[in-house]
């Protein structure tokens, strides 16, 4: 009797920053050879999208060739209510996730990958890692860059006690209470306070902020990070202020950060 073949892994694939942003960086600047040739052997995904995976790949394979074709490989997006509700709730259901597993348990490595950085971090995924690891799963995150630790490294706010709390509300009022509230958080127990928003909203992001935060907070603005022309700018409100007329441009992917 032929003995069952032991189960794949799901390996956490990261992917370049600079998802729609033109130029890219070098593939090669921002994800180690190991990343590049594991990702390479992969034939299964688990996909926030299919289409920019399949752009990924090809990134890949110029630089360590593909185990087959692009055209051959299973994708297969995450079903949208996955992870617009509740992809991070411990509480929710697995059963819509688990079949995208099926591969592994049948002995395929499975690949899980989004649009910008790590999987499952500010990104969905969550709910495929905790089904994998319902099933019994190896889970192997593989290295690459992941722009919430970079921001904060870059922002010399704390590094110790820190939180991060996704997006903003949208509505005026709404977000300038929350703002309100993490600050006040924020100048309380000194943990850093980081947070994203979709690049046309940056602005409108800042200008909340700047009206919002008391003088004496510090900001952080990091975006376009490892991008040859990213930037972090981390100061006192009352010197963003000053310097309103001066902000950089923030049409790019963007990390804020606030704290004391």
């Amino acid at each position: 009797m032929t003995a069952p073949s032991p189960p794949g892994r799901l390996l956490l694939v990261p992917t370049p920053l600079d998802h729609g942003c033109t130029p890219q960086a070098p593939i090669t600047d921002v994800l180690p050879l190991g990343t590049l040739q594991a990702a390479a052997r992969i034939t299964h995904w688990i996909s926030e999208n299919a289409k920019s995976t399949r752009a990924f790949l090809k990134r890949v394979d110029a630089v360590a060739p593909l185990a087959q074709p692009v055209q051959a490989h299973t994708i297969t997006e995450l079903p949208r209510a996955v992870h617009k509700k509740g992809d991070h709730d411990p509480t929710s259901s697995l059963a819509d996730v688990r079949p995208l597993l099926a591969a592994a348990m049948q002995g395929q490595d499975v690949g899980l990958v989004s649009e910008a950085g790590m999987p499952a971090v500010a990104d969905p995924g969550s709910s495929v890692v905790r089904a994998a690891h319902e099933l019994g799963l190896a889970v192997v995150p593989l290295v690459g860059p992941v722009s919430i630790p970079l921001a904060l490294a870059a922002s010399g706010l704390n590094g110790q006690n820190f939180a991060f709390v996704g997006y903003l509300p949208h509505e005026a009022v709404a977000r300038a209470a929350r703002i309100r509230e993490l600050e006040a958080l924020a100048r309380k127990t000194g943990q850093s306070q980081l947070f994203i928003e979709t690049p046309y909203r940056n602005a409108a992001l800042v200008q909340a902020l700047l009206h919002e935060l008391q003088p004496t907070t510090r900001l952080a603005v990091c975006h376009g990070l490892t991008l040859e022309h990213a930037r972090c700018i981390s100061q006192s409100v009352a010197a963003w202020r000053h310097a309103a007329p001066a902000l950089p441009s923030l049409a790019l992917p963007a990390v804020f950060a606030i704290g004391r």
